[in-house]
């Protein structure tokens, strides 16, 4: 289980399905399904800024308990800076758990020269803006036009708009088939593709059925001597060594490296306990541990 400290983000408290957070100083109550354990202190779940509530016929609302909290404020990691909000889904346009691989795409940047980077299923942008401070180029691309849109308000916040940054509103499958075609090329490839989804013209996603072909369509994109190639998940059920078994099948039969996977997690404030929070697989050509 990989976790990094994130003086920012808190996990307060895990029970009874929910998870009590702290964001730079804003607390909130949302839903963990991973959550089966009951160990409440009552202490601390007392002053909860906002509650995020499912409901029965599907999606949910938030209750708002604090109406002094903004409509986006912002929390940092090292030296980013991110923009949140409260989402219609439980999201705030952060997962904290993924500060391990931002790390690891620092190292990886900083370790090389002239990185290309292509992140696909980008969301607010989180990886891209590691990436762009680190040094590298990158294509940041995502179906959606309200999360591209996010994602440039963090690399604008991050003072980052002057550097190398091309945002695609589009269906990811089709734009890695049209770069093939374009014969363009990177070294560095992340994605954190959903469960299902829908691109920028209802073209239909589905994880099990598209997952594989993607990746094995994507090594035809990756340079020379490409760096990394990185998988993460959030659906449930997907083991992390089927994500190695597809990037064995793919990245590492063509470019001899390193085929690794392991969970990510959030530990708990003053306890040992670890909330598991997705899993991640990853292709390199130097193995390195951050």
């Amino acid at each position: 289980m990989k976790s990094v400290k994130f003086d920012e983000y808190k996990l307060l408290d895990t029970s009874d399905g929910m998870k009590l957070e702290s964001w730079n100083g804003i607390k909130l109550l949302r839903p963990d399904p991973e959550i089966i354990w009951h160990d409440k202190d009552e202490t601390i779940w007392n002053k909860i800024d906002a509650k995020y509530t499912r409901s029965k016929t599907g999606g949910g609302e938030w209750s708002i308990f604090n109406k002094s909290i903004p409509d986006m404020w912002q929390i940092h990691y090292k030296d980013l800076v991110f923009n949140l909000k409260l989402m219609g889904f439980k999201h705030t346009g952060l997962f904290p758990e993924q500060a391990y691989n931002w790390d690891l795409l620092d190292k990886k940047i900083k370790n090389n020269k002239n990185v290309k980077v292509l992140n696909l299923f980008a969301y607010t942008g989180a990886a891209s803006i590691r990436a762009l401070k680190s040094g590298a180029s990158v294509v940041h691309v995502d179906s959606s036009k309200g999360m591209v849109s996010w994602a440039k308000e963090n690399v604008n916040a991050n003072n980052l708009s002057d550097k190398p940054i091309r945002y695609i509103v589009d269906d990811v499958k089709k734009f890695v088939e049209r770069e093939i075609r374009r014969e363009n090329k990177y070294d560095i490839i992340i994605m954190d593709p959903p469960s299902f989804g829908r691109g920028s013209n209802k073209e239909v996603w589905n994880i099990e059925n598209d997952l594989f072909d993607l990746v094995k369509a994507c090594t035809e994109i990756l340079s020379d001597s490409p760096i990394l190639f990185l998988i993460n998940s959030y659906t449930t059920g997907l083991s992390k060594t089927v994500l190695e078994n597809i990037l064995n099948l793919t990245v590492n039969k063509k470019y001899k490296g390193y085929v690794s996977s392991d969970e990510l997690g959030l530990k708990e404030e003053n306890s040992d306990i670890i909330l598991p929070c997705g899993i991640y697989a990853r292709w390199e050509k130097d193995k390195e541990e951050c």
